[in-house]
């Protein structure tokens, strides 16, 4: 009587099993409306949608220190990128400005690169050659630790653009200096902690006597750049000293190092009116660092180096390091110590307020930019997996309906 029972009950048994598969697979889960497919598995574990998940990293994109822009620039001058062809003619010209960390920058520029050849540095010696690859002698990098000072110490805007063609072809290099193409670059430090730190530096004995200050083919004359101090240095000059003296170097360096000289005269102060011949130097300053391919802050040194990666699609071994105790922060000055040197710098003051300014904008835009390709490579990255699955899926129902359809005829055996 039971083997009779359990007969007649296992096949009712098995229809429903066989119905409630069915019913799996083919009830609307989502009434009214069309359903999606099931998510892949690594965003079930990752939780979220994708397109959850991207809203989420957008707002953490967006969540980047919203930044007041000062000055109105354009897309073209916020967007900084050069095809560098090291393999080619192009050089890159360090413009270095005394204490503006431009020492340190240029030991990255020979020896934290990642290249191809690396620069060559020999132990003990200052100076690293920087071939390009493929066995070419020729160097791809003008700088102080690559070139030495082939265009006079600390050599400015005004020297620098006037003798590196030449300089080039002077050390041998192959190719028509016409075929050259030269990417300047520098950096720029706070006007009043670069004041200090010069300070600082020449009253234990730094004088940048041998500089050229080259322009329109001849230096200045005594009469022209007077020193300040007599003997052989300034060793032990206290800070209102090295401020009381009217023709200092020190005063406004930035902008006077950044500016076409040639435009005021060179260092003829009677060629025109101070007014003016300050209106033209800053402004000149203004326009060679917008449209020099790349300027670092000092004050920023990880933005700095991000946006030279950017720019050159060059890549540093080891990050940079951002020193903020230097002797210009340790120097202890009162409120109206700082606004006498903010007076003296006060070209300076305008320069990097607006260097900053844009620094800051161009670090902004290639964030976002770099947010936005990553986005649309990531949406690209689904549609390609849609489509993937589009043509998996029919196969794998297909498989599902054959089994079911397998154990069903079965079941009607039973």
């Amino acid at each position: 009587m039971d083997e009779r029972f359990n007969r007649w009950l296992l096949p009712p048994l098995l229809a429903l099993l066989f119905l409630l598969i069915v019913y799996q697979y083919v009830s609307p889960a989502c009434p009214g409306a069309a359903c999606p497919r099931r998510p892949p598995a690594s965003a079930a574990r990752r939780g979220g949608s994708p397109v959850e998940r991207e809203e989420e990293e957008v707002a953490a994109a967006a969540a980047l220190p919203k930044l007041v822009a000062k000055f109105p620039f354009a897309r073209g001058e916020l967007c900084r990128r050069v095809r560098f062809d090291m393999r080619g003619r192009d050089v890159i010209v360090f413009l270095h400005i005394q204490k503006t960390g431009g020492t340190t920058f240029g030991r990255h520029l020979v020896r934290n690169i990642r290249l191809e050849q690396p620069c060559y540095c020999r132990a003990g010696q200052k100076k690293c050659a920087c071939h390009r690859p493929g066995g070419d002698k020729d160097t791809w990098l003008f700088s102080r630790f690559s070139t030495g000072w082939s265009c006079g110490l600390h050599a400015d805007w005004t020297e620098l653009t006037s003798c590196v063609p030449a300089a080039m072809e002077r050390r041998g290099c192959a190719g028509n200096r016409t075929l050259r193409n030269f990417y300047y670059i520098t950096m720029l430090r706070d006007p009043v902690s670069r004041y200090l730190s010069e300070w600082k530096h020449v009253q234990r004995g730094a004088t940048w006597k041998t500089s050229l200050h080259m322009c329109d083919g001849r230096s200045p004359t005594p009469d022209e750049l007077p020193t300040c101090y007599e003997g052989d240095d300034w060793s032990g000059v206290g800070l209102q000293e090295f401020m009381d003296c009217s023709y200092n170097l020190a005063n406004n360096r930035q902008v006077r190092m950044l500016a076409d000289l040639s435009l005021v005269g060179c260092y003829n102060l009677t060629f025109m009116n101070e007014s003016e011949r300050n209106m033209i130097l800053l402004q000149s300053a203004k326009n060679n660092l917008k449209n020099m391919a790349f300027f670092g802050l000092t004050e920023f040194q990880r933005k700095t180096q991000y946006l030279f990666e950017r720019t050159f699609n060059l890549k540093f071994i080891s990050p940079f390091t951002q020193f903020n105790v230097t002797r210009a922060s340790n120097v202890d000055i009162g409120e109206d110590v700082r606004q006498r040197i903010e007076e003296l710098n006060f070209l300076d003051v305008q320069l990097y307020e607006y260097a900053k300014d844009l620094f800051l904008q161009r670090f902004q835009y290639s964030k976002q930019e770099e947010h936005q390709k990553k986005r649309l490579k990531r949406r690209e990255e689904r549609r390609l997996l849609r489509e993937q699955r589009a043509h998996q899926w029919p196969r794998e129902e297909a498989e599902e309906v054959a089994v079911t359809e397998d154990y069903s005829s079965q079941v009607a055996r039973w």
